[in-house]
């Protein structure tokens, strides 16, 4: 907590060397499944993405829908699909993968159909991709029935390419985490980070958890005062963590804050699920509509 803004930003190497890779592979691909955060859909899509995969049959997966808000998971399928994007609501560790499948199937019958009036069995080639920890090698993994590529908590375990088999005729390429260079909007960068797709390592933890606190009180007041026992949910910057720190007993001789495992089990506690489902953002047609009923 230093008290001033500082830019987050994370583009480690790998991921300069991850979009010149999923350009070449491209020419290989039949389809493009894009994995994004149910909880932040717009802010955990890559911009640059759109212009990579033109052209490219695609669907998205708005994965762990499971700690989202259930009506806005609803109004942001409604969204994505008048933008002419096939969109799901997923939870890739529980997802069937018989459905997924046949999801994959309808989005390539036609250029399945094409190859067989030709007496060829075409295999099908999907690259899954998305920003690091939205679940790509977890929904792997579901389809091909068993623990295949690595996966973890932390953005950056998957480092390359990875081609899966998962049927005779359908192969699944597994891709590292792709950020963009640059972070413009910081506000879409701190719930990046909110949701372990920035690295922990490059942000202040207790600025980003004051921040997430504050968030958190705006969309969930009564869930935050429940979870972490602070009573007055208006709160803001320091007098925040520190009235969480006294709900929780995270105490120091003293009786210090100990804002160090403060920080730490907020973000692990979010993270899992654990203030219940929660959408942070509207899709642009219902903050404009909003917007207008205000005016």
């Amino acid at each position: 907590m230093n008290g001033q803004q500082t830019t987050i930003n994370w583009y480690p190497g790998h991921m300069a060397k991850t979009r010149r890779l999923l350009k070449e592979q491209l020419r290989r691909i039949d389809l493009v499944i894009e994995i994004c955060d149910a909880r932040m859909p717009l802010s955990s899509r890559n911009p640059e993405l759109d212009d990579i995969i033109s052209g490219k049959r695609h669907l998205l997966f708005m994965n762990k829908s499971d700690l989202a808000d259930p009506a806005m998971n609803c109004e942001w399928i409604r969204y994505f699909r008048e933008k002419g994007i096939s969109a799901w609501p997923t939870d890739a560790s529980k997802m069937r993968g018989k459905e997924t499948i046949g999801l994959i199937d309808r989005a390539t019958k036609e250029i399945v159909d094409k190859a067989l009036e030709k007496g060829v069995r075409k295999t099908v080639r999907a690259m899954i991709v998305g920003i690091p920890n939205v679940g790509k090698s977890t929904l792997i993994n579901r389809l091909y029935g068993r623990s295949i590529t690595k996966i973890g908590d932390r953005p950056g375990v998957t480092k390359s390419n990875q081609w899966v088999r998962v049927s005779p005729y359908l192969e699944l390429l597994d891709t590292p985490g792709l950020l963009w260079p640059k972070l413009d909007d910081q506000v879409s960068a701190r719930r990046l980070c909110y949701i372990g797709s920035v690295s922990d390592e490059v942000v202040d933890l207790g600025d980003l958890t004051i921040h997430l606190l504050e968030d958190l009180c705006g969309i969930v007041p009564e869930k935050v005062k429940e979870r972490f026992r602070v009573e007055d949910p208006s709160l803001k910057g320091v007098e925040l963590l520190d009235a969480v720190c006294a709900g929780r007993g995270w105490l120091l001789k003293g009786a210090q804050p100990d804002y160090d495992r403060c920080c730490s089990v907020v973000l692990d506690e979010f993270r899992a699920g654990k203030l219940g489902r929660i959408t942070f953002e509207k899709p642009p047609e219902t903050t404009n509509t909003e917007k207008k009923d205000n005016d």
